[in-house]
């Protein structure tokens, strides 16, 4: 099991998850920051990015905020 440190910028003009300097995500998301929609957005994302199954992908904190920890099972 691994755990990511994402930053979430909703309501992007691009998709995309990089990896900063210091060790943590950005990801950007198309999606606005209503009724989970980021949130789902980013699942989705994070789960393309590394090849899972969006089940495989979960919040573990931050979900209402722009700093989460997100946890990917194997």
């Amino acid at each position: 099991m691994r755990t990511l440190r994402l930053k979430v910028k909703p309501g992007s003009r691009e998709e995309g998850l990089t990896e900063l300097d210091d060790g943590t995500w950005l990801a950007r998301v198309k999606a606005p920051p209503v009724d989970g929609k980021a949130n789902t957005a980013v699942i989705a994302l994070v789960a393309q990015h590394f090849g899972l199954r969006k089940a495989q992908v979960h919040i573990k904190s931050g979900a209402s905020g722009r700093s989460k920890l997100v946890q990917l099972e194997d």
